[in-house]
Parts: structure tokens; C-alpha cells; sequence
């Protein structure tokens, strides 16, 4: 079975009274600074890269913190695995490799590390994975403070140098995702070597390297993994990525795609149940998305 990963926020899918809006509004953990919270997701507004889930609504100064992104039918890694009874195939472990790699690479070009990847983070979608928790490590703690045991972190995603209190660093997120591409080929972010499968034990191995100057570059491992195949001719308006070729039809197992399914109409059913005022003239409360809407449907996703 899977370990157990921590999840670094509170999240849940809200619906807007009309039932016009879905979004998936996440909230600081106890032991996270709300402040620093929203100055990392404010920064996530920004944030480029087809399989990346930015904040695009956030609590007004003074309110609860919390922010709210767009809604995708989708699963967090750990339940995928969880849903496939175990871990996933290497083609879906190896287009998330490449779709992830492709978009971290975007970040770093902007200057930002994702300072928060694990398999909590990662929703896999049935086009793709999507990116979250932008931030966290550093919203758990500020920097210089050692991060082993932060509530909602996972320790066997943090890079060496950040658990010990470094700043996040590029490199740092070439470990974190040779961690969570371990999580979704084993079960574990720290697999036995012979656990991985043979195609991604090299590359994984060398991400998880304790040294960070002996860790790949992103496009090392783009290439590596698509075997140096450019990507396609321009489809419409999207500009084409090399994960494109990958997540393919059937690049999901069946019973991912239907658990998707699943959730995507089980939210669609769900009922809007208004709370009872006893002032007919209340006022709305804060925006739609909002955990404490009074317009809105909640349900819990882990």
C-alpha cells in the first residue's frame, strides 16, 4: 500500500449558490503563518506552464486566509495510487515526469521555485497533472529554521538543504520531484533502488542525490525521458510541450479515469444548501469561494 503523505493545506471544492461557479478553495494548516500563506499564493497568481493551478482569487485584507483556483476534476496522487490499488504504470509515471519537469522549468525561468512539492501537490487531471501548494515549505516555516517536523510537510519530499532551514532553490525542486515521481512508481518518496522501475531508476536517483550540484538539469531530464523527441507542431493557440505526445489516450488507468468521472459528476449533483437567516437583509458575506461563503456548497478533498 502507499505511505501516508501529509497534505500542506486545508482544501475543499466549493460551489456558488447559482451553482454557476466550482472553485477549490484551500486554507492554512494550524502551524502555518496565514500571512506568509498568502503572500506565497498571491505570488502563484503569477505562474506560467499549461499543468500549473495558481491561486486566482484570494481573501481580502483582514479576512480568514484562505484562495481559491479554478476547479478541475482531478485526484492528489496519493489517493490516485490509492484509487489504482497500488503504484502507477511507468508510461503515467513517466508522462507526469515529463509534464511536471516542463513546468518547473517554466517557474525557474520566471525566477520562482515551487518551495512545496510532494504527492499532495500534485492533482492528476485527465489531460494532465496540475501543480499546487505552491509555497509551502516556505509558509511552514520562514528560512533558516530547520523544517523537519513542520505539520503537513512531507518530510521525504524535502530536499536536504531546505530540512535543514536553506532557502528554496531550483535544485531543491529537482529533488522534490524525484521524490514524488519515486511516490507514484513505488509508494514511497524514498524507494529502495531496485524498487523503482529500471527506465526511471537512473534519473530518479540522480534527482534524490543528497549533493545538489549532482542533481539533473530539467531539460536532461526532458530528454532522458521522451528520448530527445521535440515536440509536435502548434495545435490551435497552446503552444505544444513534450508531455503532449505522452498523455496520449490511455496514458491513465481505466479506474483513474472513472474516479475522475466519478468526482466531476458527484460535485455537479451535489446540493446547495443555503443557511437559515434570521435578518432577510443579511449581508453576502465575502466573495464566492470563500470557505465561509454563505452561498456556497462545501465538500472536503484530501
Amino acid at each position: 500500500m502507499p505511505a501516508h503523505t501529509p497534505v500542506p493545506e486545508h482544501r475543499f471544492i466549493a460551489r456558488s449558490a447559482d451553482g454557476d461557479r466550482t472553485v477549490l478553495v484551500s486554507s492554512p494548516l494550524e502551524t502555518t503563518d496565514p500571512q506568509r500563506f498568502m503572500v506565497e499564493a498571491e505570488t502563484s497568481r503569477y505562474l506560467l506552464g499549461p499543468w500549473v493551478l495558481p491561486a486566482a482569487e484570494l481573501a481580502a485584507p483582514g479576512e480568514r486566509a484562505w484562495h481559491a483556483r479554478p476547479y478541475v476534476p482531478a485526484l492528489p496522487l496519493p489517493i490516485a495510487l490509492a484509487v489504482n490499488g497500488g503504484p502507477l504504470p511507468e508510461r503515467t509515471v513517466r508522462a507526469l515526469a515529463v509534464a511536471m519537469a516542463e513546468n518547473l522549468a517554466v517557474m525557474h525561468g520566471q525566477n520562482l521555485t515551487h518551495a512545496g512539492l510532494c504527492p499532495a501537490a500534485v492533482l492528476i487531471a485527465a489531460d494532465g497533472p496540475r501543480l499546487t501548494c505552491f509555497g509551502a515549505v516556505r509558509a511552514a516555516t520562514q528560512d533558516g529554521v530547520a523544517r523537519r517536523q513542520v505539520a503537513g510537510l512531507d518530510p521525504g519530499s524535502l530536499p536536504p538543504e531546505q530540512a535543514t532551514g536553506g532557502q528554496p532553490r531550483p535544485l531543491g525542486d529537482v529533488y522534490a520531484l524525484g521524490a514524488t515521481l519515486a511516490y507514484a512508481a513505488t509508494g514511497y518518496t524514498m524507494p529502495e533502488g531496485a524498487e523503482l522501475p529500471p527506465a526511471l531508476r537512473p534519473v530518479v536517483e540522480r534527482c534524490l542525490s543528497r549533493d545538489p550540484t549532482r542533481r539533473p538539469q530539467l531539460a536532461d531530464i526532458i530528454d532522458e525521458l521522451t528520448g530527445g523527441a521535440q515536440a509536435g507542431a502548434p495545435a490551435g493557440f497552446t503552444a505544444p510541450t513534450r508531455a503532449d505526445a505522452l498523455l496520449g489516450p490511455g496514458w491513465l488507468p481505466a479506474r483513474l479515469v472513472a474516479a475522475i468521472v466519478h468526482q466531476s459528476a458527484s460535485v455537479l449533483a451535489a446540493e446547495v444548501r443555503l443557511p437559515q437567516r434570521s435578518q432577510p437583509h443579511a449581508s453576502s458575506g465575502p466573495p464566492v469561494g470563500a470557505p465561509s461563503s454563505p452561498g456556497s456548497a462545501h465538500h472536503r478533498t484530501h
